[in-house]
This record gives C-alpha cells, sequence and structure tokens, in this order.
C-alpha cells in the first residue's frame, strides 16, 4: 500500500473515531442531564400570583364566554380600587422569575397547538398549566405560559392529554391571536404524563 493510501486512511479513521466521541459524549450529556421539576406557580412574581388569588368582587357576576369575559375587557375597564388595577396587571403580566433564565426544567402540562406539518403532527404550540387555557377566556398570564417548538414534531391525540416537558427555558415573549408566552422552551424530551 502506498504511504498516500495509508496516510488517507489513517486520517479517515481519526475522523470517525472522533466524531464517534463526539456522539457518544453527546449522549451520555442529555442521558445524565438533571431537570429541576417546576410548578407553574414558581414562574410568576409573588404579587402577581396574589393578586391573580384575590380577584376584584365583580368578577363572580360576569358570565363565561360573555363579551366581559376578555383579557381585554377585563384589562380595559377603568378603576380606582388597588385590588382591580393590580389583579388586572397581573392578568398580562410578562414579569418572569430571571434566575429560570436558561435552566434545564422538567414542567408538567398540556398543548395548545400552533402550528402541525403535513402528517398532522404538533410542531409549534403553546405549554399552559391547565386543560382549556387560550380555549376559553380570559387565556394564562404570559408568565403561565412557554413557547415551544420541535422540528419533527409529535402527535397530540386529545387536548384533554396531559404530558412532561424537559428543557432549558429561557425568557422569550411570543405573541400571536391565541395568546401571549414570556417565556420559550428548547425542548429535549415530551412524554406522557404519568
Amino acid at each position: 500500500m502506498n504511504t498516500k493510501k495509508l496516510y488517507y486512511l489513517q486520517s479517515l479513521s481519526l475522523v470517525f473515531v472522533a466524531t464517534l466521541l463526539l456522539v457518544t459524549a453527546n449522549i451520555k450529556a442529555n442521558e445524565t442531564q438533571t431537570y429541576q421539576e417546576v410548578e407553574w406557580i414558581q414562574l410568576m412574581p409573588r404579587d402577581d400570583l396574589e393578586a391573580l388569588l384575590n380577584p376584584p368582587d365583580y368578577l363572580a357576576n360576569i358570565q363565561d364566554g360573555s363579551e366581559e369575559d376578555s383579557v381585554e375587557a377585563l384589562t380595559g375597564m377603568v378603576s380606582e380600587d388597588v385590588t382591580t388595577q393590580r389583579f388586572q396587571d397581573a392578568l398580562t403580566s410578562v414579569r418572569v422569575i430571571n434566575e429560570f433564565d436558561n435552566k434545564p426544567i422538567k414542567i408538567p402540562g398540556f398543548v395548545v397547538p400552533l402550528k402541525s406539518d403535513e402528517q398532522q403532527r404538533v410542531t409549534e404550540f403553546f405549554i399552559v398549566p391547565y386543560f382549556g387555557a387560550c380555549l376559553h377566556m380570559p387565556p394564562p398570564p404570559p408568565n403561565q405560559m412557554i413557547h415551544g417548538k420541535v422540528e419533527t414534531g409529535f402527535e397530540l391525540a386529545q387536548l384533554t392529554e396531559p404530558f412532561w416537558f424537559e428543557g432549558v427555558i429561557h425568557i422569550e415573549t411570543m405573541s400571536n391571536t391565541t395568546g401571549t408566552s414570556a417565556y420559550g422552551m428548547t425542548l429535549d424530551n415530551i412524554q406522557a404524563y404519568e
């Protein structure tokens, strides 16, 4: 065998070994990735949570699905009452918890599909804390919605199906006609909630 062919084969095998090592290292890194399990209320400032837990009394008189049952109607009301003003602000709050930025987390939730591929597999969606979010008004506050995308898509048999989502969360505001999210997530795993 001539020297050039031998050199070429050695170089090729070194590239192959280096590639194999990198792939193995990435697989090991993904296998050993630990995700902090997070509850939804941890993603919102405490004062937003307190405001939402103490809604103004007039909300009890608003019928579901009526014109008054929308974020625009609720935030557009002019009120001198501090409780009402704080509630209105919390409904549209994009305030986030900065400590979660770029952290690997695991969070349970439901899918609100935004885009699908040709096989009707969901490729872009909101992750929300409860079933029916964004389908019924008002939608959750932006700091209670996470925007997700997956290239390969996944099958969603029913909107009532809960999942575990694992990945790296980041602060990112995304809006469309369905709602606004104050977080995004680079997803590593989506699995049935059990």
